[in-house]
């Protein structure tokens, strides 16, 4: 298939708000396919590129020469094999090298394949094409149920091979995709509700669990074979000794555990959350780390014990299971209970020691990865947002040379932009003001006298005091005193939250979004 089909389809995604139009148009698009096109369309639909990342920055496109405009040639496959190579490129010469190829395959494009190269190579696509969407346009166009293909996304967490998968053989190709040791699945995500009241009047009765401020991770033992996972799939296991070590010396021969790594002070307290991720995000030094900061590991969930898949089985019996099988000191604290009031004790608890809340979780649910499920409910006491910084001021004063005002974007995923919610200067070190400054400048798209426009991919969470009404911003709304709590660079753009959780706020209804 040319690239100019995928191009105009993108563009016939981005021009509808109807949700049942997109996956029509994705659906129609999918069964025209070669089987080999398939994941890269997904992939390219979706706004996102298979080799993750090609190193070509935003100003190797700007300066790209205008091409000639001839009649649509390219094969999706020919953009894809140029791609590679161009991701490939390394050691000396290889920026000459990526940008020949760059050259090379503008000069090919028409009008319409030139706007979206340039929006897939800088993340700009935003035509609503979100995953959920994607899934939905699969299932129709296989002729299989959605539930089927979420399955096996589930465990395979690759929308692309799924796809292929359903298209050349249907349920019967769904049904081969199992757990698989030693390789990430989706972890599961929790909807937010305003309060113990309105989480237990949703599910009763329920598991009720410490919240710890820590980093989600994923640890898989398969005999003496350990590996460790962040919420984003990331192999993170020679940054981890500590946590590797634990789950090896358990008495089990294979398992998937689901948690959070936390780092500690001495009295048992968490460190501030940026500092349990620093250890996440070096390389360097990691025996030094380990010392000065420990990570202790937490977990809720046990996904496969021993030879046997344990996510389509019902809470009760992962939790049995998990209990029966690590020590206290390696599980999240929790009780199981229908009354808001011994409910309400437990979270007092939690946040007297300087946790973030509970989670509350319904005894019959399965494991539903990769799903943000109505079974798992987050509780909270104070406001905290996770956005998307979409563009930044320079600061002024004794913050002049630093990028300092964040434009903060809630997530639209009728669009796929975001809707812009407000700015903050408040809550950053000199540290940080440092690392962002150099880290916006390489995000950069275009800039004007005072303010930087830069990709957004870039999730801070946010903490304010409520949410008014204002006529200032697109939405209508604007955020009360934000301030930043940190940088979340264990979460995606695709994972803030959406318009819809800040209006649920604002008029005090239940939250249908993470926090």
């Amino acid at each position: 298939m040319l690239l100019d089909e995928i191009a105009r389809i993108s563009t016939a995604v981005g021009q509808t708000r109807s949700r049942l139009a997109k996956i029509d148009l994705l659906a129609g698009i999918l069964r025209r396919l070669r089987l080999d096109e398939v994941p890269i369309a997904v992939a390219y639909l979706s706004g996102v590129l298979p080799q993750g990342t090609v190193g070509v920055g935003w100003a190797s496109l700007r300066d790209l020469p205008a091409p000639a405009t001839p009649p649509p040639s390219l094969e999706l496959a020919e953009v894809h094999a140029a791609l590679d190579r161009i991701a490939a490129a390394s050691g000396k010469g290889s920026q000459a090298a990526r940008r020949s190829e760059l050259t090379a395959l503008f000069a090919r494009t028409t009008d319409r394949e030139r706007r979206f190269l340039l929006g897939l190579l800088s993340g700009e696509i935003r035509q609503g094409a979100l995953e959920g969407i994607m899934v939905e346009a699969v299932a129709r166009a296989a002729g299989v149920p959605a539930s089927e293909v979420r399955r096996a996304l589930m465990v395979a967490g690759d929308l692309g091979v799924v796809a292929a998968e359903a298209l050349a053989s249907g349920t019967e190709g769904l049904t081969g995709f199992r757990l698989t040791m030693l390789r990430p699945i989706k972890p599961m995500l929790a909807q937010t509700s305003t309060d113990l009241t309105d989480a237990l009047g949703r599910i009763h009765p329920a598991a009720v669990e410490w919240k710890l401020d820590g980093a989600r991770i994923q640890v898989h033992r398969l005999d003496g074979e350990v590996r460790a996972f962040t919420r984003n799939l990331a192999d993170i296991t020679d940054r981890v000794p500590e946590v590797v070590e634990a789950v090896r010396a358990l008495p089990i021969a294979a398992v998937i555990l689901d948690g959070e790594a936390i780092a500690l002070r001495p009295d048992g307290r968490p460190h501030p959350f940026q500092l349990t991720m620093s250890r996440f995000g070096s390389r360097l030094d990691v025996p030094e780390l380990r010392r000065t900061v420990p990570l202790s590991p937490f977990f809720f969930d046990v996904l496969h014990l021993d030879g046997d898949d344990l996510i389509d089985r019902p809470a009760e019996e992962r939790i049995a299971a998990l209990d029966a099988r690590l020590p206290g000191a390696m599980r999240v604290p929790r009780i199981l209970t229908a009354d808001p009031e011994e409910a309400d004790r437990f979270l007092e608890g939690a946040l007297e020691l300087g946790h973030e809340g509970v989670m509350v979780k319904a005894l019959d649910a399965p494991y539903e990865a990769g799903r943000r499920g109505a079974s798992w409910l987050k509780v909270k006491r104070a406001h905290t947002l996770d956005l998307v910084v979409v563009a930044v001021e320079w600061g002024h004063g004794r913050r002049r040379g630093w990028l300092s005002n964040l434009h903060l974007g809630a997530r639209d995923p009728a669009t796929g932009g975001y809707v812009m919610l407000g700015k903050t200067f408040k809550g950053m070190t000199d540290e940080m003001l440092a690392w962002q400054t150099e880290r916006f400048l390489e995000l950069e798209t275009h800039r004007d006298d005072y303010t930087v426009y830069v990709r957004p991919e870039l999730v801070v969470e946010v903490a304010f005091d409520g949410v008014q009404g204002s006529p200032r911003y697109p939405g209508g709304l604007a955020l009360r005193f934000a301030r930043v709590k940190g940088y979340r660079p264990d979460k995606r753009p695709e994972d803030a939250d959406t318009i819809e959780t800040v209006r649920a706020i604002h008029t005090g209804l239940p939250r249908s979004d993470p926090g």
